[in-house]
């Protein structure tokens, strides 16, 4: 079960997907969601370093977890949430100072479902952006950072141009089985934004990388490396 928190200790904000599909580039819609082992992982961590947390999703509907990777053991955690899981907050609430002055870190967790909704939600973008413009933790793995997407600059440029990060890479949606259908690659999409690209030296190996308060990770098994690394962020000084 997780823990309960002091109410005084960090906080961290979840934002997951909204979607139970991702449209395909020849229309037909993939079953997918938020990846659980990259929610309940994280947010396992962060109650045992007894932070507190909280799940946002567009609209506050409630995430659906892909089916492909749901084991018991991840369901079994998840069901546990309750709440906080089955009507979590609204994202469009926390877009503007609310977001940023209520938590002290953000944490996107990956699964198509981000590239269907995140990747093309303004709130969502500006949530990032002003996260970040508040010296916050902005964390993100495998397909998360599709969420850094839409964050934009007053003058339209991407607040995270220039920046070293990492995520899902082609090398692993083509290994997935899907790349050939998607509308767009993230790794691609990152680089073209503006992003300066790494991989692991294998495909699935753990890899983070942390620049300027941008923390992210490349797939499943980096969520819980990556989580632990914003616990390092926020409770040291």
């Amino acid at each position: 079960m997780p823990l309960t928190p002091d109410a005084s200790a960090p906080s961290v904000l979840l934002a997951v997907t909204g979607t139970p599909y991702w449209t395909l580039s020849d229309g037909t819609k993939h079953p997918c969601g938020y990846w659980p082992e990259e929610l309940a992982v994280p947010h396992r961590i962060f109650r045992e370093a007894g932070l507190c947390t909280a799940i946002g999703t567009p609209g506050g509907v409630r995430p659906t977890p892909d089916p492909a990777g749901l084991t018991d053991e991840w369901a079994g955690y998840l069901d546990s949430l309750g709440p906080e899981l089955t009507t979590p907050l609204v994202i469009e609430d926390l877009a503007d100072s609310a977001g940023r002055d209520s938590y002290d870190a953000v944490f996107v967790p990956g699964g198509h479902g981000p590239l269907e909704d995140l990747a093309h939600s303004a709130p969502v973008g500006l949530l990032m952006r002003r996260m970040h413009a508040a010296g916050k933790p902005v964390a993100a793995v495998c397909h998360g950072p599709a969420a850094l997407l839409p964050a934009r600059e007053d003058d339209g440029s991407w607040t995270f141009a220039g920046f070293r990060l990492t995520a899902f890479s082609n090398e692993e949606e083509t290994e997935f089985g899907l790349a050939d259908r998607a509308p767009f690659l993230t790794e691609d999409r990152l680089k073209e934004y503006g992003a300066v690209f790494s991989t692991a030296d294998t495909a699935w190996g753990e890899h983070i990388v942390v620049d300027r308060g941008l923390y992210t990770g490349q797939n499943p098994a980096s969520a819980g490396p990556l989580a632990h690394r914003v616990v390092e962020a926020l409770t040291t000084g």
